[in-house]
Parts: C-alpha cells; structure tokens; sequence
C-alpha cells in the first residue's frame, strides 16, 4: 500500500502540472480512465501497470511525448496567474526485483496502511503527544465538531429504557461532554447509556476528569469507557475466546451527593487504568493494541435501580445505538477501503431504528494545507471525501443493511471550519515565534506529517516564515472538517 500511495501522489503532482485531467491520464498511460479512482478507493494494482504508468510520466516529462502532457516546459498555476510552478520529476521507479522483494507477491494488497517505518512499524502521526495537546489546546476543532454533532439531536427520538451513545474515538473527552450537556438539555429525564472508545490511557484519564460534573447534573447516567477494536466496542464483546476470557472489567457505583463526591471516587481508579490500559504495537502496522481488553462502567449508585435495564452485562449487550458519533477515527491517508471496513461499516451495523451516525473528518483546501504546501508543494493529505466514502460503504454493506440511508448533503452543510485561537494584536506586522510555531504546529499536525519528514525541515526558520506569509494572507488560521450522516430507518 506504500507504492500505491506513492504512485497516487506522483499521478497527481504529474496531472497538475501537465493540466490533464485524471481519467484522461489513465486512459493514455494503462487504458484505464477509472484508474485513479480505483487507487484511492485501495484497489490493487500490478507491477506491470505501475511500470506503465511511470513509464508514461517519464517519458512525457522528459518531453519524448506528445500532446498536452508532454509540453511541461513551465507550467502555470491556474489559480496563481503568472506564477510557474517547477516541472515536474518523476521519482525514479524502484527495480523490479527490489520491488518484488519488499512486496513479496505480485500484486499489491489493498487494505494494508502506509507509512512503515525502517524496522516495519508504521509510524502513526497521533501518538505524538506534545503536538496533540498544542492543537488541542489551540484550537476550537473540538467546540465546532460538537456543536455540529449536537445538531442531530432534534432529528433523534430515543427508545425506553435509554437514550444510547457511542463515541468511536473519545480523546480527550471534550466533545462527548459537551454532547452530554446538550443531550440533557433536551432529554432531561431520559436515562443515557453512553459507550466510549479509546485505547489512550492519557485520554482516558482526560475524559475521567471531565464526568463528575456530568453525573450531578444527569444522575441517570451510566457511562462505559473501553479499549476495545471498533468491530468489538459497539457490543462490548471481543471477538476472540481468548480476549473475551482475559476481559477486564470492572463497575463503579460513585456514592455522594456531590461533584466532589464523584471526582474522588473516580481518581482512585488511576491503579486500575494503569493495568487495564496498556497498550503494544501491532507487528504488522504498527497501530495500538490492547494488551488485555478492559471495560469501566461508571453510574451513580442511587439511580442503580432505574439504570438496571440500562446498565450492560457481560456477553449480553445489544447495540441499537441512537447516536454514534465517529470524530476523525481514521488515518487521512488511508485508502477507502480500509476506513469503511475496519471502522464505518462495524459503526453502521451499530445503528439502532433511527439512529444517526455523524462522521467528521479533515477536508483540506484551508489555510492549514497552504502552510503544508509552502514546503511540500504536492502533498495531497486527505485523498478520500465523503462521496468516495458512501460510494465504498454501499457497496461494502450492500443487501445486508438496506434500511441504511446515506446522507451527503451540500458542501454548505457538510464542510465547516474551525480555527486556531490567537488575540486580537497577534496576527500583525510582526508575528511572534510561538504563535507561528502554534500555526505550524496545527497545520503539520492535521495533515500528518510524520516526524521524519519535519526534522529536516526544521533545522531552520524557513518554516516559521512560511507559516507567517500564510497567517498575513489570511489574517490567521483555520481548518475545513467535512461531515457525513449515516441513518437506519425507523421500523
């Protein structure tokens, strides 16, 4: 999947400059004008149609080609009149026998992510700490995409014996309290039985901090945290014998009458969390996995008799959830298939009569990736929309889950933007190194850029004066999320 990613960002980068369409791309260079679309969406290609490809770009570039691909002597910016972009230079095809060796077979798989890293881990962008903690904390994603998901409430109409929520990916907790309240504000009397999923033992502990508050105002509230994959948390119930044997689980009934009460109970879970929450990395992709899966429920021992048909049980947990909301729980960079199979399609079949599942991701066209681009003109972050996105769920899910429809909707509903908090005098003549930084940060950050691509770059300022031409263009930051609703039918 590393070539294919690779030679996706080379097509474009080629198309771009030559000002020729995609599909008129595929057709001239391996007869096939879906081609790109079938790359992103993570279709596998052959060695020979890949050697097609560059094969055409090489030759073109190189101006042995005829017709509008070949004449890239200086390309314009159509958007910058006037101003030429560099021709563009094809990566230099890696040898057939070393390419066979590191792909091991003769087609490329898809599904498998990008990224690896020397000794065959990936590298995964959100286990950086100290970038995630400086977006989070300057930056209001978490307000917007709450407000956002909020707004699905008045199309929701919960069933006895709760209103139920599952939250694929919690981070830090601050979008599923700040849905807490809006959910109380609406249902003020409807028990709530809200299911969080997060493998960060730092986030969990985050969001544990957030729920005493919670629970004084809704007292019919039981709240579950877990680590589980997201083909498991939905049911509460690992999927193999072996993990359902080592379940970790372990309820809270919190005593008192007040947030304080609350807040003591639950900070004397951190031995529990320290055992429950440990993580490894997976030796195939490098992504996080539990090393024991563990389930928390937490509600308030006075409200146990009318939470009883509420609260879940070992091995009897049904989904039907009215709510799910999925805030960035992929990779951008993954391809298509790989996100709807391993995350949405597992969240869909989640959906009770009526639910709704709200998905957020980021869309790029923003600021943020004008900054990215300044150092690395072709990069191209976020390769999937939304429309991709349904197009592979429908067809991943197909007969089985009829009574799902598949909401779109307009770009002016559908992308919305969030921004980089700054003062008034900050964004002036001058701008500060740390508020550069805080904008080079969030930038790199939202497009993922690995670490080992950035410590070369930041060896000096370029960087910084970069992020301030850009900050001056547009007098600050901000970042486009683009959402999507999928919803079960009412029976």
């Amino acid at each position: 999947m590393e070539q294919v990613a690779a030679l996706v960002k080379e097509i474009e980068a080629f198309c771009r400059q030559a000002g020729l369409a995609e599909t008129t791309f595929g057709r001239q260079a391996v007869n096939d004008g879906k081609l790109m679309r079938r790359l992103r969406e993570g279709k596998g290609i052959t060695l020979k149609t890949m050697e097609r490809a560059r094969a055409y770009m090489q030759n073109h570039a190189s101006g042995n080609g005829a017709g509008a691909a070949g004449k890239l002597a200086q390309p314009t910016d159509r958007r910058s009149p006037g101003l030429a972009r560099p021709i563009f230079t094809p990566v230099s095809p890696m040898p057939l026998t070393q390419r066979t060796d590191v792909l091991r077979a003769k087609r490329i798989e898809p599904g498998k992510p990008a990224g690896v890293e020397e000794g065959g881990r990936e590298f995964r962008f959100y286990d950086n700490r100290q970038k995630y903690l400086m977006f989070v904390n300057t930056c209001n994603e978490k307000w917007v995409v709450a407000e956002r998901v909020a707004k699905e409430l008045a199309l929701i109409s919960p069933s006895p014996p709760a209103m139920r929520v599952f939250d694929a990916g919690m981070g830090d907790g601050s979008v599923v309290t700040q849905v807490m309240r809006r959910m109380h504000k609406r249902f003020p009397n409807v028990p709530f039985y809200i299911v969080g999923k997060e493998i960060s033992l730092e986030d969990v502990r985050l969001t544990l901090e957030k729920l005493p508050d919670r629970f004084y105002e809704h007292p019919a509230t039981a709240m579950v945290i877990t680590n589980l994959y997201y083909t498991e948390a939905p049911w509460l119930s690992p999927r193999s014998l072996n993990a359902a044997a080592a379940l970790n689980w372990k309820e809270v009934a919190l005593t008192g009458d007040s947030a304080a009460d609350y807040d003591e109970q639950i900070k004397d879970l951190q031995s529990f969390l320290a055992d429950g929450w440990q993580a490894k990395a997976s030796p195939k992709t490098g992504n996080p996995l539990y090393v024991r899966p563990s389930i928390l429920v937490i509600y308030r021992e006075d409200h146990k008799f009318m939470l009883d048909r509420v609260l879940p049980r070992r091995g009897q947990n049904d989904a039907n959830y009215d709510l799910v909301i999925a805030s960035q729980p992929y990779r951008a960079r993954m391809p298509a298939q790989f996100k709807v199979e391993k995350v949405l399609a597992p969240l869909a079949r989640a959906l009770g009569p009526g639910g709704r599942m709200i998905v957020v991701h980021s869309a790029g066209d923003d600021p943020g990736l004008e900054i990215v681009r300044k150092i690395w003109p072709n990069e191209q972050p976020f390769i999937t929309d939304r429309h991709t996105l349904l197009r592979v769920m429908k067809h991943e899910l197909g007969k089985s889950e009829r009574d799902l429809n598949f909401n779109t909707y307009a770009d002016n509903r559908a992308i919305f933007q969030y921004h980089m908090h700054t003062l008034p005098t900050e964004i002036g003549e001058a701008i500060g190194t740390s508020t550069a930084f805080a904008a080079w940060n969030n930038s790199v950050y939202v497009a993922q850029i690995e670490d080992q691509r950035l410590e070369p770059v930041m060896k000096d300022g370029s960087y910084l004066e970069a992020t301030r031409e850009v900050l001056h263009k547009h007098g600050g930051l901000w970042f486009n999320d683009e959402s999507f609703v999928i919803s079960r039918r009412r029976k």
